[in-house]
């Protein structure tokens, strides 16, 4: 059974996902008000997907992800929030986020997201993603040690990455090109280094800002 904790400082949205995600078959087992609180909640139950707001006084997502990040927590975390901000979603997805949903999706569209980043995938909001793609391709790329200019891939590798950009996870990429999930996964991590990248969302981002992605 999937377990997730809910951070956001409503308590009657923090009630509300919970009855969904508990018809869905989906336990929470955690939730917080702010983003310190929510690292401490994180820590100790270690949920297999955070669901997170952005906007909260205090601590807000952006830090929490932050925070989550250099740590060297590993969780995947899905940004559930009202705002569809250009720069928030670029912000969110570079600190670390795997997911971005605004709260007026349906039940089933909440529940397939929560399933694709427990499965090691990514989900982003159709409508948004066209609006993120110009953001990230307008906006410079945050030059330093972490980001070297990106290596040209191979064939193979451009294949994986479109499948990773498209949230499929390594098994279900193993599957689609006819690999052994091991290939797969030695390619995403050759993948990862060419672009500069510290993880697979962050890949999908350095290749549309740099074209490699259409």
């Amino acid at each position: 059974m999937t377990r997730v904790v809910v951070v956001d400082d409503q308590t009657l949205v923090r009630q509300g996902i919970r009855s969904l995600l508990d018809m869905a078959g989906i336990t929470v087992v955690g939730e917080a008000d702010d983003g310190a609180a929510a690292l401490d909640v994180i820590v100790e139950v270690r949920p297999d997907v955070v669901l997170l707001d952005l906007r909260m006084p205090h601590r807000d997502g952006i830090w929490t992800l932050q925070q989550l990040r250099d740590r060297a927590v590993e969780v995947p975390v899905l940004v559930l929030t009202t705002f569809d901000d250009d720069a928030l979603v670029l912000d969110a997805l570079r600190a670390g986020a795997r997911g971005y949903l605004l709260k007026d999706v349906t039940l089933e569209q909440l529940t397939r997201a929560v399933e694709t980043l427990a499965a090691g995938g990514t989900l982003i909001a159709a409508s948004v993603t066209d609006r993120l793609v110009r953001a990230i391709r307008s906006a410079p790329w945050p030059v330093g040690v972490d980001s070297p200019p990106p290596q040209e891939l191979t064939e193979r590798e451009l294949e994986v990455l479109r499948l990773v950009a498209g949230g499929y996870t390594n098994r279900e990429i193993a599957g689609l090109l006819f690999l052994a999930e091991g290939t797969v996964k030695n390619h995403v991590s050759t993948i990862l280094l060419k672009l500069g990248a510290r993880d697979r969302t962050n890949a999908v981002l350095r290749a549309l800002h740099e074209g490699i992605l259409r």
